[in-house]
């Protein structure tokens, strides 16, 4: 208070010394900071700042990619506060205001493009963290303490914003408004933006399917009217209507993982026995893609470098000292460098994509949700698109690249060992534990395909899918800490304790018997 009197008396001093008429008003004005941020401007910072990027923490709790030296990170799962969006969601808001304020109507492309990032990003906080402030959020002054809405309430509501989403999104491609200016995606095709709400939906109907039941939310009607009407419900057709972030060496934009921070991702971090055991009881051939074999059992032990044996990943459950011995010994499978080290820009990042739709209409599918749909039909498409991405044929010739030891030029051709391996998607398919066999085998099936085909996509689906259904399994021990158990959610952040402490600790009695904790078992997991 002392610092805004004294601000307060040098400005009136100030205002007094002077002999222009400006008022206080205008004196406080930075000329130099434009008075608008065009919608166009503001759609660009929201979907830079809701892209989920690969080579994080989301990566070592969906167990696919571990860390072996603890100065760089471990793999427990002691979660802190959930990644909150409510600065992203006002600038949302702001581009909505921001398009009416230059002339649009009331439906335009960016009131529909908002409500799709609020349904995308309040969702993606309640997937985190159980019940969220929502109804009463970014109110600024006129609420500093708001309530939290309830999980249910929250999807609801969500499930509200990308219905209007599509169907504005309908009526302004059908009127032949098709383009919006700002998208870093689609070049700003909205026809393709309407793809991505619905995909958006049925992933979140999923998130649901412990709550079939619910009438409020109507899961099984919801998942039918859109899945049977594609015509209303436009749903992504391919993998050209992937939502993927798309990196350019040209702009400094780098993937993650690239050839100038090789030295210490290359060898600091290993792959996960979840991941790669799963490729390698599938004999799928992903793994010469995504992996490089276990040099110690191909240069010691003598095994082939394109035997499925000689792939071998961590138990993420391994203290993390002993995994940093046996990584150092050569004895796991690293991420392959040919794929992700070799550029500076790897692979583009999925963040909600044709794949994983896949595996969610075949999920649906088989909880009986729409009659008469073929969930084989979508499994199949899923599993191909994901061979697809990895340049993996369906018959003929994949042509891996395994990083020489020794060698130091990481983007040399030449300090990788080359392999032409026969594949074929009809012999891998018709193994039993690969063919869709349907019922709960079928749903199992369909489910370790899906985190197969997640790899380094779509941020924390992959974590979220196992803690709804368990599959695939997941291992614990002293390396993933927390009392040999895999936490269910984030706690708040930790200002809503002094903030807001009335309603934060509502929020908790409410859900997780009065305690913040990261066992806690949420709404839409009951």
């Amino acid at each position: 208070m002392k610092k805004s009197l004294q601000a307060g008396g040098l400005l009136l001093a100030l205002l007094a010394t002077t002999g222009c008429n400006k008022t206080l008003d205008e004196l406080t004005v930075n000329e130099n900071k434009p008075n608008a941020v065009p919608a166009s401007l503001l759609l660009n910072g929201i979907l830079n700042e809701a892209y989920e990027a690969p080579n994080g923490s989301n990566e070592y709790w969906s167990q696919y990619y571990l860390n072996n030296y603890d100065y760089y990170g471990n793999n427990r799962y002691d979660f802190g506060a959930g990644a909150t969006y409510y600065t992203t969601l006002k600038n949302v808001g702001l581009m909505e205001q921001q398009a009416t304020a230059a002339g649009s109507p009331a439906v335009n492309p960016y009131e529909a493009m908002a409500n799709f990032f609020r349904a995308y990003l309040f969702t993606r906080m309640s997937l985190e963290m159980g019940d969220i402030q929502m109804s009463q959020a970014l109110q600024g002054l006129g609420n500093l303490t708001p309530a939290y809405d309830s999980q249910k309430a929250v999807f609801v509501q969500a499930f509200k914003w990308l219905e209007s989403a599509n169907a504005d999104l309908g009526a302004l491609i059908a009127s032949g408004t098709t383009t919006i200016d700002g998208d870093i995606y689609y070049g700003g095709d909205l026809r393709q933006w309407q793809k991505v709400v619905n995909t958006l939906r049925l992933r979140l109907l999923l998130e649901l399917s412990k709550k079939s039941g619910d009438a409020d939310l109507n899961v099984p009607a919801q998942f039918a009217a859109i899945v049977g009407n594609p015509t209303k419900y436009p749903l992504m057709t391919s993998a050209a209507d992937n939502m993927q972030y798309t990196y350019v060496a040209a702009t400094n934009n780098f993937y993650p993982n690239n050839s100038r921070n090789f030295g210490q991702d290359g060898s600091r971090k290993n792959m996960s026995a979840t991941y790669v055991s799963l490729l390698t009881q599938l004999q799928d051939p992903r793994v010469y893609a995504t992996c490089e074999p276990a040099r110690d059992l191909v240069d010691n032990q003598k095994q082939s470098a394109t035997s499925f044996a000689s792939f071998v990943g961590a138990d993420a459950g391994l203290d993390l000292g002993v995994m940093y011995v046996n990584a150092g010994l050569q004895k796991y499978s690293f991420l392959n460098r040919y794929r992700y080290f070799r550029t500076l820009v790897g692979e583009p990042s999925v963040q909600i994509g044709y794949a994983e739709l896949c595996f969610n209409v075949a999920e649906g599918i088989n909880r009986g949700w729409l009659s008469g749909g073929n969930a084989e039909t979508w499994y199949t498409n899923g599993i191909q698109a994901s061979w697809a991405a990895y340049s993996l044929p369906t018959s003929g010739t994949y042509t891996a690249y395994f990083y020489r030891p020794g060698s130091t030029d990481v983007t040399a051709l030449s300090n990788y060992d080359t392999y032409n391996i026969p594949v074929s998607f009809a012999t891998y398919y018709a193994q039993p534990s690969v063919k869709y066999a349907g019922g709960s085998t079928g749903l199992t099936q369909i489910l370790q395909q899906k985190y197969l085909a997640l790899f380094r996509h779509a941020g924390l689906e992959p974590y979220f899918t196992y803690r709804r259904t368990g599959v695939p399994t997941f291992t614990t021990g002293p390396g993933t800490g927390n009392g040999g158990r895999i936490a269910l959610r984030f706690q708040y952040p930790l200002a809503e304790r002094t903030a807001n402490t009335a309603n934060y600790q509502a929020a908790l009695a409410n859900q997780y018997g009065g305690n913040d904790d990261i066992n806690g078992v949420m709404y839409l997991l009951k």
